[in-house]
């Protein structure tokens, strides 16, 4: 701990140059006398640091002093600089390290390359979560990196689309999307994907597994996604739409969005157009299409245009039976 702190320390001294024993003790949590005594250590160890007293005053480098730690170009370091997407690792329990990476390659720069990776940091940041949409609370997230880093394997309780499971399996990786994270785990040698707010209990067993070799979670997860988005929307919908119903539908599914884009035909002078676009189960498309009101009219299957009457029949009945009550009070009274 130590160590790191005196490192902290010259990597600080090097970036802002001279700082108070205050102002360092503040930094780092810890007293005064602490400070001057992590200072006369890297002085013993041959670091050139001085101090400076009266109001202004304390420590610093001797002038041209610096320590390089990293061979990274300036174009690398401002990449890097926004590896911390929205916060994931600070979900992943690493959020005090990426600080202390970052401090250590700002000051493996040269001057002027350093204070270029710094404006990017300030004025970049990434938030991968949807509008109206929360961060899941993941308080067992950071045990779930821990594991993944170890190549621990875990027991799970987990809460699936069918009934709540307990499975022993190995997690390969952690992936984060669209603000939501996904565990990926291997059970009896088979990739599989979990959604982290779905698992309800976790203990990490005392025992090791081998990584696949050929394993590769970009891959693995970029033809899961494409899999998973075809599982999802394997029925078809003819539908009209008006111009703004195409908006309202690429706002709705960017998928139904491009199968339109990629095949439509006008079906009226008005700018109408007719097309066909991937859909889910009939029950949740007619509710989901029934958000477009009068701009869309869905011509097929007859299931889902049936099942989008019906359920336009009931808000129909729902509204028109209050609005009569509330008509009929407002004359008695």
């Amino acid at each position: 701990m130590r160590a790191s702190r005196l490192l902290s320390i010259l990597i600080l001294l090097q970036m802002r140059g001279r700082l108070s024993a205050e102002a360092l003790a503040q930094e780092f949590e810890v007293s005064v006398r602490t400070v001057y005594r992590d200072i006369d250590q890297l002085s013993a160890a041959g670091v050139p640091v001085y101090a400076e007293r009266g109001r202004s005053g304390g420590f610093a480098l001797l002038d041209g002093y610096r320590t390089r730690l990293t061979g990274f170009t300036p174009a690398e370091a401002d990449a890097l600089l926004l590896a911390g997407v929205g916060g994931a690792a600070a979900d992943l329990g690493m959020g005090a390290d990426l600080a202390a990476a970052q401090l250590k390659l700002l000051a493996s720069l040269p001057p002027d390359s350093g204070a270029s990776a710094q404006r990017v940091a300030s004025r970049f940041h990434l938030d991968p979560a949807n509008w109206y949409s929360r961060v899941e609370p993941l308080e067992m997230l950071p045990a779930l990196a821990a594991a993944v880093w170890s190549d621990t394997r875990i027991r799970i309780r987990y809460e699936s689309w069918k009934d709540v499971v307990m499975r022993e399996v190995d997690p390969l990786g952690l992936v984060l999307k669209g603000g939501v994270w996904y565990l990926v785990a291997a059970m009896k040698a088979q990739p599989r994907t979990y959604r982290v707010s779905n698992i309800q209990g976790l203990d990490v067993l005392d025992i090791r597994f081998k990584r696949p070799a050929r394993f590769d979670l970009a891959r693995y997860w970029s033809a899961w996604a494409k899999d998973f988005e075809a599982r999802l929307l394997r029925e078809r919908a003819t539908v009209k739409l008006s111009p703004e119903g195409l908006r309202l539908l690429r706002e709705l599914s960017p998928a139904a969005g491009e199968a339109v884009d990629a095949a439509h035909r006008k079906c009226a002078p008005s700018g109408w157009i007719r097309a066909d676009i991937p859909v889910e189960s009939v029950d949740y498309a007619s509710r989901q299409l029934l958000r477009l009101g009068g701009e869309i009219e869905v011509l097929g299957p007859p299931a889902l245009r049936e099942a989008v009457a019906e359920e336009a029949r009931r808000v129909v009945d729902l509204y028109g039976v209050k609005a009569g009550k509330a008509s009929r009070r407002r004359t008695q009274a």
